[in-house]
């Protein structure tokens, strides 16, 4: 029996060391494993931070984006009410003017948008009267664009 006994320890021994380097490798393997995972975690805890901040960014350009767009759309209507006023006073000055004579100046215009817009502000007896006057050519452009304004209702008149 203490034969057997002294044999049983020897192979519990040869068995112990030739586990011992498996278990060590293991416990390599389960340390690296953990600071990978600590790793990781770091990470994840980093893109979280960084996609609120991104959040957090894109909220105030939106933001910014819609004050800009209300500031813009002021802007563009403080144009037009001085573009309407414009047009109102030129269409007193050319409805104090000789009927030829304005109609002579309103025939050099380049643009038939704006002779359009100043004879929408006059009275239309007095713009009737100057464009007797108007080139023919010049005409047609602005009763063409007169109509549209009309369709529109008034883009150039407050």
């Amino acid at each position: 029996m203490k034969g057997l006994s002294t044999r049983f320890f020897t192979v519990a021994t040869a068995v112990s060391l030739l586990l011992h380097p498996a278990f060590a490798q293991e416990k390599v393997e389960l340390k690296e494993a953990k600071k990978e995972i600590e790793r990781l975690m770091s990470l994840r805890e980093e893109v979280k931070s960084l996609i609120e901040k991104n959040r957090e960014l894109l909220k105030k350009i939106e933001q910014e984006r819609q004050k800009l767009k209300r500031e813009r759309e002021e802007f563009e209507r403080q144009v037009r009410e001085v573009e309407a006023e414009r047009y109102k006073k030129l269409a007193q000055v050319f409805s104090k003017m000789d009927p030829e004579l304005a109609g002579q100046k309103i025939s050099a215009f380049s643009d038939p948008k704006e002779a359009a817009y100043i004879l929408y502000n006059m009275k239309p007896r007095k713009a009737g009267e100057i464009l007797n006057y108007v080139d023919p050519k010049m005409v047609n452009e602005i009763v063409r664009i007169l109509t549209s304004i009309k369709a529109g209702d008034g883009a150039g008149k407050s």
